[in-house]
């Protein structure tokens, strides 16, 4: 039975990243009989030119026809003096509010073969695997009212709303739950309780689920003290499940354990795990088109979605295996690279992924 992909390159590196990881798509599709078929369409700064908005609502009435998403990255400096609401980032968030994907998921996996790579010592990092669960559909990014206003005394005024309901608590909640099962079974759930009457119902929601799930630990973390653990000592968490804002800010703090943001995947599901997967990082405009880009966070968001949408297990562990071939060969991209290893640009990680492919 034939899936629909459709493929949304985006700006910046975008483009670079999605052609290396669509050439692995189309090997193992061939390799493996997959019948996928390929839907291509424009987002981000790449829309706005064509058509002058971030997303177009015929973009989105194809996306729901499509099985999973692959997209590039949004955004740049050519769009940052346009209309706020026309920006490329309004894209990113149309397509998720409108296929509804409300759980993120960001791993941050530390290959062995890149702690020299990261910033923390080897002993604090080594065996690190942390899953984070970012609401992703609510919150601050989302809530109304907001604006810039005008008051009474002339000054101006910025403003947004912070806010959750019970059911979004809930179904994000239940992700992580049923994730932390399938891997170690503890579940960090981090929140402002101390401050945010938004977080107060969060935990109090939180606590209301773990007796549903009995083989999971819960515990509780405001999120300064999880950004000081994340360094101090990032390999006491397994899943971590928070709202969107504190989520972004947070998968980014962990992706830098890693070594790079360039290796991370993440996944956007809706109920039914249909998704869109993406690489953690950004478009990258300092570095587009000089072909230097890391595309294996992108290859392995295609794993992802192989696994997580397609379930076609056997394929994605092909593709995950490859990375670690080509990994253990000492090719590295710029973000990686360290003394002894081999420095190679976008195009030729890409090429070693596919030698490496079936062979791993």
């Amino acid at each position: 039975m034939t899936k629909k992909i459709m493929i949304l390159p985006g700006d910046g590196i975008g483009p670079e990243i999605v052609a290396q990881a669509r050439r692995v798509l189309d090997a193992v599709n061939t390799h493996d009989d997959l019948q996928l078929e390929f839907i291509g369409e424009l987002i981000g700064g790449a829309s706005i030119d064509v058509h002058g908005e971030p997303l177009t609502d015929a973009a989105v009435a194809r996306a729901r026809e499509c099985d999973a998403i692959l997209l590039g990255a949004v955004g740049g400096p050519k769009w940052d003096t346009i209309d706020r609401a026309i920006r490329p980032e309004r894209g990113l968030l149309k397509i998720r509010s409108s296929l509804g994907l409300y759980a993120n998921l960001r791993p941050a996996l530390l290959y062995p073969q890149l702690v020299e790579a990261s910033s923390l010592k080897p002993e604090v990092v080594s065996g690190l695997d942390i899953l984070i669960v970012r609401e992703l559909t609510g919150g601050i990014y989302f809530g109304e009212p907001r604006g810039i206003r005008t008051l009474e005394n002339g000054e101006r005024e910025g403003y947004n709303t912070y806010k959750y309901s019970e059911s979004e608590i809930e179904r994000i909640g239940r992700t992580a739950f049923e994730m932390a099962r399938k891997r170690s079974k503890k579940v960090c759930s981090v929140d402002k309780a101390n401050v945010l009457e938004a977080t107060i119902l969060w935990r109090e929601v939180m606590d209301r689920l773990a007796p549903e799930y009995p083989d999971v630990e819960l515990s509780h973390m405001y999120v300064d003290n999880a950004a000081m653990q994340l360094v101090r000592a990032p390999k006491q968490f397994d899943v971590l499940v928070t709202g969107n804002m504190f989520g972004d800010i947070l998968s980014d703090a962990a992706a830098m354990l890693t070594g790079s943001i360039g290796m991370l995947p993440s996944a956007s599901l809706d109920k039914d795990g249909r998704g869109m997967y993406e690489p953690c990082h950004g478009s990258a405009p300092d570095i587009a088109g000089q072909g230097i880009a890391n595309p294996l966070a992108t290859i392995l968001s295609v794993s992802m979605m192989l696994r997580y949408s397609l379930g076609l297990t056997k394929s994605a562990d092909a593709i995950d295996a490859a990375v670690g071939v080509v990994l253990d060969q000492g090719l590295r991209t710029a973000d990686i690279y360290t003394p002894g290893t081999t420095k190679v640009g976008t195009c030729e990680m890409g090429d070693a992924v596919l030698a490496a492919l079936y062979q791993a």
